[in-house]
């Protein structure tokens, strides 16, 4: 029987390749604001993060959401993004 192929996906953080199901995606709709996608099935232009707060705070610093999303992001989509992760911390 054949194994089933699991898609990988890259951390805009640390530019470590994971198992989709491992990050979280963070997307952007055609109108709309940044956000993370927990159940990964928004629509829009996606990228992929690592579920640590140092990631996040690496792809703040390198710019790397504004490189995936071609856009300006504004200092307060990261303090929700940063709070969206320790939730999701705590869940888990």
């Amino acid at each position: 029987m054949k194994t089933k192929k699991i898609p990988m996906r890259q951390c805009i953080g640390c530019g470590e390749m994971f198992p989709k199901r491992d990050l979280i995606r963070v997307v952007k709709p055609k109108e709309g604001e940044i956000a993370l996608d927990f159940t990964g099935k928004l629509a829009g232009r996606g990228a992929y993060i690592c579920k640590s707060a140092e990631c996040l705070r690496l792809a703040q610093k390198q710019r790397r959401l504004e490189k995936s999303f071609s856009c300006k992001v504004a200092p307060e989509v990261y303090e929700v993004m940063a709070d969206a992760l320790a939730e999701a911390q705590r869940d888990s």
